[in-house]
């Protein structure tokens, strides 16, 4: 249910896309140093995405050097460090634990299950610190859990849910942009839940899995009312995002909210497109 917050590199400037690479090496060497090789593996650009945001909100003190790592030994690589970063992965490792055993749930695949046994140990120390907010997330997904199981297909209530979480993780802090960034988290949340739903939707009829979209997909116009959802989503987190007082990489934030996250959106069309003209 994750990477769907992407850049859309062919419209960065070179510079703008060294600073994604700094950011999204930091989010990993963070995982790395807070969480281990387990909690590395949890990396993704949904999370980086955030510790981009709230370093661009509140501007703290972060500190960028070059260094060799094993992924890419031959050439040092800029990373950054800061307070928002070890945040961002600490949420990265918080929600990978809840979908292992979501997946665990849906597909009984045993290596969520025991990666998530793995992260048991990371979350019993996450809990100490994010406690209520951890807490929160847990009673979510079971809610959102419950309603898969009932078969319930409102997408504002399912997804709404999803959307309920990512404000959660949006929030680092109670002050003056909290209800902002909380509204920016609602809405990305349903916007990656719907966007999951709608690219597993001919895997999840195939294999009898809950879907959202399922009813939705009965429907003529399926492709052109999913298309209108995702736009409504991404508009009202567009809007949240404009209205915070942003000027470090607003570019890159903005590449990511007008084009990146249309990606896989694009790629899923495609593949529809082309298996239509093989049937």
């Amino acid at each position: 249910m994750f990477g769907y917050i992407v850049i859309h590199k062919p419209e960065l400037k070179v510079r703008e896309y060294e600073a994604y690479e700094a950011s999204y090496c930091g989010l990993c060497r963070s995982l790395k140093g807070r969480h281990g090789r387990l909690g590395q593996m949890t990396l993704s650009f949904d999370m980086a995405f955030l510790a981009l945001l709230l370093t661009g909100l509140y501007e703290p003190k972060t500190r960028t050097e070059n260094r060799r790592c094993p992924a890419h030994p031959v050439h040092r690589r800029p990373y950054r460090e800061n307070v928002f970063y070890d945040y961002a992965a600490d949420m990265n490792v918080v929600l990978t634990y809840y979908k292992c055993l979501d997946d665990w749930q849906d597909e009984h695949a045993y290596f969520r299950l025991i990666y998530a046994g793995f992260l048991k140990s990371r979350m019993k120390r996450l809990k100490k610190q994010y406690g209520s907010k951890i807490s929160k997330i847990g009673t979510l997904l079971l809610r959102l859990r419950k309603f898969e199981e009932k078969g319930i297909f409102d997408i504002d209530k399912t997804a709404g849910i999803f959307g309920e979480i990512m404000a959660e993780v949006f929030v680092y802090r109670k002050d003056e942009w909290e209800e902002r960034l909380r509204r920016m988290g609602f809405f990305l949340g349903k916007f990656i839940y719907l966007m999951d739903a709608y690219e597993d939707m001919e895997e999840d009829l195939k294999k009898g899995r809950y879907n959202p979209l399922t009813k939705l997909y009965e429907e003529e116009d399926f492709e052109e009312k999913c298309g209108i959802f995702l736009k409504m989503m991404v508009a009202e987190v567009s809007r949240s995002f404009e209205s915070l007082p942003i000027l470090e990489d607003a570019g890159i934030l903005r590449n990511i909210l007008y084009a990146g996250v249309w990606t896989r959106y694009g790629q899923v069309q495609q593949r529809r497109k082309e298996r239509k003209k093989k049937s």
